[in-house]
């Protein structure tokens, strides 16, 4: 069969149009791949990972900020067995945390030093994560409450990889995880740490209650946390004795 000169045109511009919609999209879809790397490699100016020189530094001793400052205010409130306020720092809980066995490895995800941030209301924290070579700046906001029978619910707000929001999807991994290790290690929920992590990854409430004597020996005193109180740069509690 023979075409005829306007048949040859038609399928002439059928072709262009195609190559053109498959360039287009091809477009498209290295702009979407570009933007996504920004979002994901993106650093919050505020960020600045801490500098760990290992022939120099001094982690793993004892921090002079929780040994001069933060356990004495809890040790000396304690002894009096009356309401006092625990107040944190933010300069000082960051070299405490500097001070600690860094960079750390979980799951093949190398983690550096985390940077606290106390703001209004929050607790932000900011660290790197480094997979396979590739830093990424992980960006978590906690916010604290006590609800009206004194349980105390750390709510995670808000988890971000660089720009990228990927909170949704962060809290089914988080409640997958929890559930997957309840569910083969043997875990003492009422120690401390499992109720702060099962607040964190599975949104429980707890008892804020903390033994004074699993720190120091010679007072035998437990504390409830009554009120927190977050403001730029300082946090806040509030400790009432638990008879």
């Amino acid at each position: 069969m023979i075409m005829s000169n306007k048949d040859k045109e038609t399928k002439s511009k059928t072709r262009k149009k195609r190559k053109f919609k498959k360039r287009y999209w091809l477009l498209i879809d290295l702009a979407l791949a570009i933007i996504i790397l920004y979002l994901l490699f993106y650093t919050p100016a505020r960020y600045k990972p801490f500098e760990i020189n290992p022939a120099g530094n001094n982690q793993n001793q004892v921090s002079p900020y929780l040994s001069n400052v933060l356990l004495p205010q809890l040790h000396n409130g304690a002894q009096r067995r009356e309401p006092f306020d625990l107040v944190v720092i933010q300069k000082g809980i960051n070299e405490a945390i500097a001070r600690l066995q860094w960079p750390q490895e979980s799951n093949g995800v190398l983690l550096s030093a985390p940077r606290v941030f106390f703001v209004p209301d929050n607790i932000v924290l900011m660290g790197t994560a480094s997979i396979k070579g590739a830093d990424l700046v992980v960006t978590i906001v906690v916010k604290p409450n006590l609800d009206e029978e004194g349980l105390l619910r750390l709510r995670v707000e808000k988890i971000k990889i660089g720009a990228m929001n990927i909170t949704p999807l962060a809290r089914v991994i988080a409640k997958k995880m929890y559930a997957d290790r309840i569910a083969n290690f043997h875990v003492d929920t009422e120690n401390l740490r499992a109720r702060i992590a099962a607040s964190l990854l599975n949104d429980e409430s707890f008892e804020p209650v903390l033994n004074v004597r699993d720190i120091f020996d010679d007072v035998d005193q437990k504390v409830r946390v009554e009120k927190i109180t977050i403001t730029q740069k300082k946090l806040t509690l509030r400790l009432v004795p638990v008879s």
